[in-house]
């Protein structure tokens, strides 16, 4: 079994309930999803961009990624309805619970000037969406063969409530929140 589930269920759980009060373990808030996606505007011109970007967000999820595609036409960046410009992966059970631990553990430390996450990325509905500005921070990536520095959207999905009760989950999976 996971290390992080595990600690779910034995240690988050309890100090959960009894911080707010639930009458029954079905009530504590937990992580349903995490999406990734990574914006490739550049695909417009050089499709194979586009490539190295699944190829990239594949090894670090261990999944392999959808192809998001343009819902409009916007001529000003010459971009047609159906174009492909992104990619994104949705990870649950396992696979979420093992990138969530690589994340805090390894991955988030590796940042540059690192101070912690900004505690604002919140939705009102216990959301949390984080913005990562390179790739280059996963041990999976390797720096001599990535041709361009991208970034991507991570977006944890909890089915807390409120934005209190989804800061106090991921606090104590080990969330590095700025003070």
């Amino acid at each position: 079994m996971n290390r992080l589930l595990e600690k779910y269920r034995n240690e988050i759980t309890p100090a959960l309930m009894e911080k707010f009060n639930y009458s029954s373990i079905m009530e504590s808030p937990k992580v349903s999803k995490i999406v990734i996606n990574i914006g490739v505007g550049d695909a417009v011109a050089n499709p194979k961009v586009l490539d190295d970007a699944v190829s990239e967000l594949t090894l670090i999820t261990g999944q392999k990624p959808l192809v998001t595609r343009a819902k409009k036409s916007i001529a000003t960046f010459k971009l047609r309805e159906g174009m492909p410009i992104g990619c994104k992966v949705t990870l649950r059970g396992e696979r979420m619970y093992d990138f969530l631990d690589k994340l805090v553990t390894v991955a988030l430390p590796r940042v540059r000037d690192f101070r912690g996450v900004n505690p604002k990325g919140f939705d009102g509905r216990g959301n949390y969406t984080l913005g990562i500005k390179e790739q280059l921070i996963f041990p999976e990536i390797n720096y001599d063969k990535v041709s361009k520095i991208r970034g991507m959207d991570i977006v944890f999905v909890t089915t807390a409530n409120t934005d209190q009760e989804a800061f106090e989950l991921l606090k104590l999976f080990g969330m590095p929140f700025r003070k």
